[in-house]
């Protein structure tokens, strides 16, 4: 497991706080214009909620269609680790694009995306054009954490996308009381897995350190908001509408063939 790049240059971490700012800036305005004289500027509008500043309660839960990739000409993090060892990956190693997914198994809008953007992602991974490497950053507590553990577990006997797949089942998190020790086994065993090693993997220190990890790699680049991505090193923020994503992988594609 590669750790965190904890040496990452401080203009590349204030380069995804400059990110949100922009975000923040960028939906207020569009919050101003889309409200009528005598309406409440309060009120929730087409764009759903806005991505805030990591001090913002709601940074945790942006709703699909928050945030915006960004600006060309700002600097880029590239997170990428293309350790061909990593079991949270699909897709080549040499893939001329790699996006990094900073996601919470207690975040709905992260199974929002995971259940209607994942899948148009894949044919660029069966293609050997995107390499996606999923960080389980575990931002909503102890839950989150456990259940970070366990799809590391079944990442570890290669099983990891349908542990993913079925924890984020429908689009939905799970609730907390599915997210206990002996739930998460069940799972495990419904899927066919070795329930006895993905028992040991899940109480194990290194799998405890490979999710801690992850987590202190997302804070180091001060990466606070769940769905975050960086897509050939662009961060994009929220779970925003597909078109958004295939655009950016298109973008990063072009850029990568010059």
């Amino acid at each position: 497991m590669t750790p965190p790049r904890s040496d990452a240059p401080s203009t590349l971490r204030r380069s995804w706080a400059v990110l949100v700012l922009i975000v923040v800036v960028a939906a207020a305005l569009v919050t101003v214009a889309l409200t009528r004289p005598g309406d409440d500027p309060a009120a929730p509008t087409a764009t759903g909620p806005t991505v805030g500043t990591p001090d913002d309660a709601r940074s945790r839960d942006d709703g699909p269609g928050a945030g915006t990739a960004e600006p060309q000409d700002s600097p880029t993090l590239d997170m990428a680790r293309r350790d061909p060892d990593d079991p949270l990956t699909a897709g080549p190693v040499d893939a001329p694009v790699v996006m990094v997914v900073y996601s919470d198994y207690q975040c709905p809008f992260c199974a929002v995306w995971s259940d209607e953007t994942l899948p148009a992602m894949q044919p660029y991974v069966d293609g050997g054009d995107l390499r996606i490497e999923w960080r389980d950053i575990a931002v909503f507590g102890p839950d989150s954490a456990r259940a970070a553990r366990a799809a590391y577990a079944a990442g570890l006997q290669g099983r990891f996308w349908e542990y993913h797949q079925a924890l984020f089942a429908d689009g939905e998190k799970r609730p907390a009381q599915m997210l206990t020790d002996e739930a998460l086994l069940e799972l495990a065993g419904s899927l066919g897995l070795d329930t006895g090693r993905f028992a040991t993997d899940l109480a194990s220190p290194e799998v405890d350190a490979a999710v801690t990890a992850n987590a202190d790699e997302a804070a180091s680049i001060g990466a606070f908001s769940t769905p975050s991505f960086l897509v050939g090193g662009t961060p994009v923020v929220g779970a925003q509408p597909t078109e958004v994503f295939v655009t950016a992988v298109e973008d990063a594609l072009a850029r990568a063939q010059r």
